[in-house]
């Protein structure tokens, strides 16, 4: 082949290459699903125009925290290639429990000044205890995190009816409903809270042993093992850490709804593990970032936002099949990204 033929084909195929790799660079990026974000905002503005409102904007981010909240503990469970199904409804235990300690009708403590903090300690003792429990089953009976969340989930959910007889909580103290609804100088409480329980869980994802050995365990659970790594105590820590923050994410919905309720958060599962799977976290453990759950959180929230605010908007089970078909494309874009890293 002469030089000249060599170096036209070269040229040609030069952009073919360059494209290929710019969605690649796109594709494998820790920005992608922002970048995705972006191009779903864009692509429903023309049909809803409030969407780009001051208001719906800090509607979405308002809506977003408490999510986020339970997204970040779900990532770390994810991390060691496990699920816990039980987030939700350790967030309605816990609401009820707290509601109930707290509740100025006939509460435990309700006209206590105590009653605040006790109700909180309480909440976030749930949270943890309920997490420890599913880590010990799955870690000391060797059972599937899958059926042990799944039966804790049906357990605790009914557990939480049961001590309210399907009753929601009223009454609660504003010194504990300001969490949820009011702000410090112009900053929600709740965002203050979610930026410094976020920040926390990626300094122990990226900076500490305990995040290292997330990664192992996820990695190869038994080479793990062999290594040093303490596993079965550091799973059973993953799901406490799932626990609590479930919990803490009880605290702001029940003080942005100034209720307890025992069906509290029933309705997010799909979202929370939605979210952390979107983002780029991997079902398979091993792999998974705060950034990539926040930027999941805030597609998901999205997609709610922007269907609710439609001329027409479509049923709650239409847009159950939307998030559906969203988290199926999340989880094969996750095998591609998977083969071109």
């Amino acid at each position: 082949m002469s030089l000249p033929k060599a170096a036209a084909i070269k040229k040609e195929a030069t952009p073919a290459r360059l494209k290929q790799r710019g969605w690649k660079r796109i594709v494998t990026s820790d920005y992608w699903v922002l970048y995705l974000c972006l191009g779903y905002f864009l692509a429903m503005w023309p049909f809803t125009p409030g969407l780009a409102s001051s208001e719906n904007v800090s509607n979405i981010f308002s809506n977003m925290l408490p999510l986020l909240v339970v997204a970040i503990g779900q990532t770390f469970v994810l991390i060691t290639g496990g699920i816990d199904l039980s987030a939700t409804s350790s967030i309605a235990l816990a609401s009820v429990v707290g509601a109930s300690i707290m509740t100025g009708d006939n509460g435990l403590l309700g006209a206590s000044p105590l009653a605040v903090p006790v109700g909180i300690l309480a909440m976030l003792l749930t949270g943890a205890l309920l997490g420890w429990f599913n880590g010990a089953a799955i870690t000391r009976l060797q059972m599937p995190p899958f059926i042990v969340t799944l039966t804790t989930m049906i357990f605790f959910s009914g557990f939480a009816i049961w001590l309210t007889q399907s009753r929601p909580i009223y009454n609660l103290p504003d010194a504990f409903t300001a969490i949820g609804k009011d702000a410090l100088f112009f900053v929600p409480y709740a965002l203050l809270v979610t930026m410094l329980i976020g920040i926390v869980a990626h300094v122990a994802l990226s900076r500490t042993l305990f995040g290292r050995w997330l990664y192992a365990i996820g990695t190869n659970a038994k080479t793990a093992l062999i290594s040093g790594v303490p596993v079965n105590r550091t799973v059973t820590q993953a799901y406490v850490v799932s626990g609590f923050y479930a919990a803490v994410a009880a605290i702001l919905y029940t003080g942005r709804l100034e209720t307890g309720s025992p069906v509290l958060g029933q309705r997010i599962l799909l979202d929370v593990i939605g979210a952390a799977v979107i983002g780029g976290t991997s079902l398979f453990g091993g792999k998974g970032k705060i950034m990539w759950t926040v930027f999941g959180v805030l597609f998901i929230t999205l997609i709610d936002n922007s269907l609710n605010m439609l001329e027409q908007p479509p049923s709650y089970f239409v847009i159950m099949m939307i998030k559906g078909a969203v988290i199926l494309l999340a989880a094969l874009l996750d095998t591609v990204r998977a083969k071109l890293l």
